[in-house]
């Protein structure tokens, strides 16, 4: 069972998705006035305005946090210019739209962001779970 809520100002509803974030706490670092981990409910939507919380989003290297415009309805997301980043000591990030196919085939569509593991120790390869940082990985 998926654990999936929405924060919402009226003007944009970001959506944070509990099993894929990976904690790498991008977020809280980059607005901690929004983003409050230890905190209930943890995304304080109206403590900045939707533009810094939408750039914020963006970053998020799993993909666990997403947003949509209210008034546009629209909950796709939108499509973006493909690069990539090597982040010290931590995931390889992909931003864009990519399809993913699996080693048993299955495919998947990743948006945005993606996070794919570098050190070999993650337990939902090929994406990152955050245990570079447990096992101090270096690289």
């Amino acid at each position: 069972m998926s654990k999936t809520k929405e924060y919402s100002n009226g003007e944009v509803t970001v959506v944070w998705e509990a099993e894929k974030c990976i904690h790498s706490a991008i977020c809280a670092k980059g607005l901690p006035k929004v983003f409050q981990p230890r905190d209930r409910p943890w995304i304080k939507i109206d403590a900045e305005n939707t533009q810094a919380i939408v750039n914020q989003v963006k970053q998020c290297p799993s993909g666990a946090l997403s947003f949509y415009m209210n008034a546009e309805g629209d909950k796709t997301s939108e499509s973006m210019e493909t690069k990539i980043e090597v982040v010290e000591n931590g995931p390889l990030l992909v931003y864009g739209t990519l399809k993913v196919t699996h080693k048993d085939g299955k495919q998947e569509t990743k948006n945005r962001t993606t996070a794919f593991c570098r050190c070999g120790l993650s337990n939902n390869k090929p994406f990152c779970d955050g245990t570079h940082v447990k096992q101090n990985f270096v690289g």
